[in-house]
């Protein structure tokens, strides 16, 4: 009994019982604002909008999650006693010291909030930067995550993103390099790409609309005459529209009996 008292007893104190209701309405605050926030990106119109939303929103994520946690310790701080007035006339000298031993790291922030203004790109973006090329998988204050199809991720600070291509802000354009043998018929294999395999790609699920096109010979090679065709289609799509141009291709081939060339070796019998 007496044990159970003393436990009464320790709950009872504003010290437990303020911090334990002072964490709680942090957590509170910051489920709302995360709630209200998701809200605002779902209300997006386009595509677009809603990822640049979804960007901004990760952004205010984090800085709540900053600020919060600040006042709770302020709150917290002054139930056990602290002076926090004081305090926080310290933390404004300490934040003066902090700005000018952590320059690189505002020099981020400042260069987060610069790629969001100036529209440089948003998170699910396709961007090239420093020939790597990948999608936006994540954009914080601090950094900038992309990752290739590869599966590789870039990670850059952002006060080093100076000078970015943004893919996702322009049809992409596929093309495919299709070897034809050189005993081939050049006049039949053009009406054959023309009248067969573009009609095809322009069915390819993601493809733009009639944008199938045939350019020409782009190659005479060691055992092949390479045709060239291209696309258009989303930049989220151009490595899956690739593969499916290529198979498209290979079929409509194989329907009409045209040669695609494969490295052979001839093998010689030497005689007297």
């Amino acid at each position: 009994m007496d044990k159970f008292l003393k436990l009464v007893s320790l709950i009872t104190k504003k010290e437990v019982y303020g911090f334990i209701i002072t964490v709680l309405i942090g957590i509170v605050l910051y489920r709302i604002s995360v709630i209200v926030l998701e809200k605002i990106v779902t209300s997006g119109k386009t595509e677009y909008e809603r990822k640049k939303r979804r960007t901004i929103v990760e952004l205010l994520k984090n800085i709540f999650k900053y600020i919060i946690g600040i006042i709770v310790i302020l709150f917290i701080l002054n139930l056990y006693g602290y002076d926090v007035k004081a305090l926080v006339a310290g933390l404004g000298i300490l934040a003066t010291v902090l700005g000018l031993a952590l320059q690189d790291t505002l020099k981020d922030f400042i260069g987060g909030i610069t790629i969001i203004i100036e529209n440089y790109f948003v998170t699910g973006d396709i961007v090239e930067y420093n020939g790597f090329t990948g999608t936006v998988i994540e954009l914080t204050l601090k950094s900038t995550k992309i990752k290739a199809p590869t599966g590789n991720v870039l990670v850059i600070s952002n006060r080093n993103i100076n000078e970015v291509i943004n893919l996702s802000q322009k049809v992409a354009t596929v093309f495919a390099h299709i070897p034809i043998a050189y005993e081939e018929d050049v006049l039949n294999v053009e009406k054959i790409i023309n009248s067969k395999i573009l009609k095809e790609a322009n069915k390819i699920e993601g493809v733009t609309k009639n944008s199938s096109k045939y350019h020409g010979i782009s190659k005479l090679d060691s055992s092949s005459v390479n045709y060239l065709i291209s696309v258009d289609c989303k930049q989220d799509k151009r490595w899956q529209i690739e593969r499916e141009l290529l198979r498209t291709a290979l079929i409509e081939l194989n329907k009409n009996n045209i040669k695609i060339p494969y490295e052979q070796v001839e093998v010689h019998n030497a005689k007297d």
